[in-house]
C-alpha cells in the first residue's frame, strides 16, 4: 500500500467528520452571537532566543568600510563550552542593520573574537596563532553578503573555516502536508487526524515466520554470537533453537541468509560496530511478561506478535549528534495543554515566539556527512509536546518538551521528563531531569525531551523496570486515549550496557502500544528508554550508510522507508543528508580515532 495516499473511504469518511465538526462549529458561533466575549489584549514580544541563553558572551567592535562607512559589529558567542555556534550582528550608521548565524567548523581548537586593532573583520584563533577574517571593508557584494545570497543551507566563509547557516525550506512527505492542513485549517482538525490514526491502526504491523533453525527455515541462520555486541534479550526457554524469517528488515546482516534467532544481535554489513536484532514481544522470557503487573498492560495477541526492529551503535565508536528541522519542534504554545497552563501575554512557555536569527537547516553539517553513518527521526511536533492530564499537565505551563542544539536552548529543559542529552565532552546520556540537573546546562551540547520514561534502572534490584505512567495513556502523553488506546508503528531510543561498554539503541516497533515497548526494552535490559515519534514510516524512519569509494549506499531499517526519501538519475537521495527536512532529527558519527 503507497502509506502517502489516503484510502478512498477513509478519505471520504475524514470529509464528512470534517463537515460535521464545521457545522457544530457554526451553530456554536451563532449561538455565542454578539454575546461573544472580547479576546485580552496580548502584550507585545520582549524576549528573544539570546534571553534563553544564559553562558552567552558578548563582545562589541567598531567597524569601517572601503568606503569610510564606520559602525559597529557585535559578536555573540552563544555558549562559551561548547563554542560552536555565534551570532554577529552588524550595525552600520547609516542605518542597515544584518544578523548572520555563524557555525564553528572546528569547535574545539578554534575560537573567534573582535579585535579592536582590526576594524575590516573578525579574527580566528588556533592556539596562539591568529587568521583575519575581512567580512566588512566591503559593503556591497562583501563576503557576507556572497555567502547568503548563495542560499545554500551551510555557505562557505572565511577560506572555509567557517558556516554562515542560510535559511532553507525543510521538506515535508504529502502524508505530514496532508495531517499538517487538517490540523491547522479545518476547525476540529486534530480530533479529525486522531480518528484517521485509529483508522490506520495496525496498517504498519509486521510479523515474521518462526520456524525450528535445524529446518528448511533456519539452516543457514547465522548463531548471533558477535564479538563486541549488546546483551542479547531474554527469551522464553521453550523458544530456544528457533529462528525468525522476517520480510520488512531493509539492513543486510553479515553470515545471515534465511534467519535470524530472536533477541540476538548479528552485525549489519559494512559498518563495524552496528548491531541488529529482532524481537516479538511474545517471545520474551515469561518472568518479564509478568512482572510488574500493576505498571504495564497485558498484550493483545496482535502486538505480542508484531515485530520490533532494534539497531545498536557501540558509544566506543560513534559519536550522537542532533539537528532542529527547519520547523519542527517549533517554541510556540501547544494546543495540547490546560487552559489555565497558557499565559496568553506571552507566545510561548519561554517568553518566546520565534528562534530569529537563528537558523535551524534540518540538514547534516557538512563538516559531518562523511563522518556520518546513521540518521533517525526525533520526537513529537510542539502540537503534541505537552501534557494535557496528569501530574505533568499542572506543572510548569503543561510542561512542554525541551530540546537544545549544539549548546542553544531553544526550549527550557523541563523536570520530570524522559531526556536524551549530550555533554560537551561527547559523553551520551538518557535521564529523567530533575531541576537539579540544570547545573549541568553549560556542558549540554545537545538535549531532546519526549514523554516520560518507557523503562529506568533500578539501582537497588540492579534491573531493568518500567516507567511508572506506561499504562496511563493521558498522563503519560503516549498519543492515545483511556478509550482507544492506539496501538500503531511507534520508536524508541534506549541506552544499553555490556561491562563497560555502551549502546545506543534505536528501536521501531511495528505495532505496539507502550506496554509493548516497555516489555521489549525490559527483555534486553536497558538502563533507559523513552518513546520518540509515531504513526508513520516517515516518522519512525532510520536510514543506515555505507560507502565504497565516493558511492554511497543507503539501508533502510524497515525497506518500506525507502519511499520517504527523493529519488534521481543516481538513485536515493536520503532527507535529512541529501536535503533538508522539515523534522528534526539524530545523527550518528564515526568517531575519529
Amino acid at each position: 500500500m503507497n502509506r502517502e495516499l489516503l484510502p478512498f473511504g477513509i478519505g471520504i469518511f475524514i470529509l464528512a467528520c470534517a463537515g460535521m465538526l464545521a457545522m457544530a462549529k457554526s451553530w456554536e458561533s451563532r449561538a455565542q452571537g454578539m454575546a461573544a466575549p472580547k479576546s485580552r489584549t496580548i502584550e507585545p514580544e520582549t524576549k528573544s532566543i539570546l534571553d534563553l541563553q544564559p553562558f552567552r558572551q558578548v563582545t562589541s567592535n567598531r567597524i569601517k568600510s572601503n568606503t569610510g562607512t564606520q559602525g559597529t559589529a557585535t559578536l555573540v558567542n552563544l555558549n562559551p563550552a561548547v563554542n560552536s555556534w555565534y551570532l554577529l550582528e552588524v550595525d552600520w550608521h547609516d542605518g542597515s542593520q544584518s544578523s548572520y548565524h555563524l557555525e564553528n567548523r572546528q569547535p574545539r581548537s578554534e575560537k573567534l573574537f573582535l579585535d579592536p586593532k582590526y576594524p575590516l573583520g573578525i579574527e580566528i584563533s588556533q592556539g596562539n596563532s591568529q587568521q583575519p577574517c575581512n567580512l566588512f571593508e566591503s559593503r556591497a557584494n562583501g563576503p557576507l553578503d556572497q555567502a547568503r545570497n548563495s542560499q545554500a543551507p551551510y555557505a562557505s566563509l572565511c577560506e572555509g573555516r567557517l558556516f554562515l547557516r542560510n535559511p532553507v525550506k525543510g521538506h515535508r512527505t504529502k502524508l505530514e502536508a496532508e495531517a499538517e492542513y487538517f490540523r491547522t485549517q479545518v476547525w476540529g482538525g486534530e480530533k479529525v487526524a486522531v480518528i484517521f490514526h485509529h483508522l490506520l491502526e495496525d496498517s504498519h504491523r509486521e510479523t515474521a515466520k518462526l520456524t525450528d533453525a535445524s529446518g528448511p527455515g533456519g539452516a543457514a541462520a547465522g548463531s548471533g554470537k558477535v564479538e563486541d555486541a549488546p546483551p542479547p534479550a531474554l527469551i522464553d526457554p521453550k523458544y530456544a533453537g528457533r529462528v525468525l524469517t522476517p520480510s520488512g528488515l531493509g539492513i543486510t546482516l553479515e553470515n545471515v541468509h534465511n534467519g535470524v534467532t530472536p533477541g540476538a544481535w548479528y552485525s549489519a554489513s559494512g559498518n563495524p560496530g552496528v548491531y541488529v536484532s529482532l524481537i516479538e514481544p511474545r517471545l520474551i522470557d515469561r518472568t518479564i511478561l509478568e512482572s510488574y503487573k500493576a505498571m504495564v498492560n497485558p498484550l493483545d495477541n496482535v502486538e505480542a506478535s508484531s515485530l520490533c526492529y532494534l539497531v545498536a551503535f557501540d558509544l566506543d565508536r560513534f559519536d550522537l549528534g542532533y539537528e532542529l528541522g527547519t520547523e519542527h519542534p517549533s517554541i510556540e504554545w501547544s494546543d495540547h495543554i490546560q487552559p489555565g497552563m497558557k499565559d496568553p501575554k506571552v507566545p510561548g512557555p519561554d517568553g518566546i515566539g520565534a528562534i530569529v536569527p537563528l537558523v535551524p537547516t534540518g540538514l547534516v553539517s557538512p563538516e559531518f556527512v562523511s563522518k556520518t553513518v546513521a540518521t533517525f527521526t526525533g520526537g513529537f511536533k510542539r502540537t503534541h509536546g505537552a501534557f494535557k492530564s496528569g501530574e505533568l499537565a499542572s506543572k510548569n505551563h503543561g510542561s512542554h518538551y525541551g530540546f537544545a542544539e549544539d549548546g542553544v536552548v531553544f526550549s527550557k529543559l523541563q523536570p520530570g521528563l524522559a531526556t536524551i542529552f549530550v555533554l560537551d565532552d561527547g559523553l551520551v546520556q538518557m535521564k529523567t531531569w530533575d531541576a537539579q540537573d540544570d547545573g549541568i546546562l553549560p556542558k549540554i551540547k545537545h538535549a531532546r525531551q519526549n514523554g516520560v520514561p518507557v523503562v529506568e534502572f533500578d539501582e537497588k534490584s540492579q534491573a531493568t523496570v518500567p516507567g511508572r505512567l506506561v499504562n496511563q495513556w493521558g498522563p503519560g502523553n503516549w498519543s492515545g486515549s483511556e478509550e482507544m488506546k492506539l496501538r500503531t508503528i511507534r520508536a524508541g531510543a534506549a541506552l544499553q550496557s555490556n561491562g563497560r561498554k555502551r549502546f545506543i539503541i534505536y528501536a521501531v516497533f511495528s505495532d505496539a502500544t507502550p506496554s509493548a515497548m516497555a516489555r521489549v526494552f525490559q527483555a534486553y535490559r536497558c538502563r533507559y528508554a523513552m518513546h520518540l515519534d509515531m504513526n508513520a514510516l516517515e516518522h519512525t524512519y532510520l536510514a543506515l550508510y555505507r560507502r565504497a569509494g565516493s558511492q554511497l549506499f543507503v539501508d533502510y531499517l524497515l525497506s518500506g522507508m525507502s519511499e520517504v526519501d527523493k529519488m534521481d538519475s543516481g538513485g536515493e537521495v536520503p532527507r535529512f543528508l541529501g536535503y533538508p527536512d522539515n523534522r528534526d532529527f539524530f545523527y550518528v558519527m564515526r568517531r575519529d580515532r
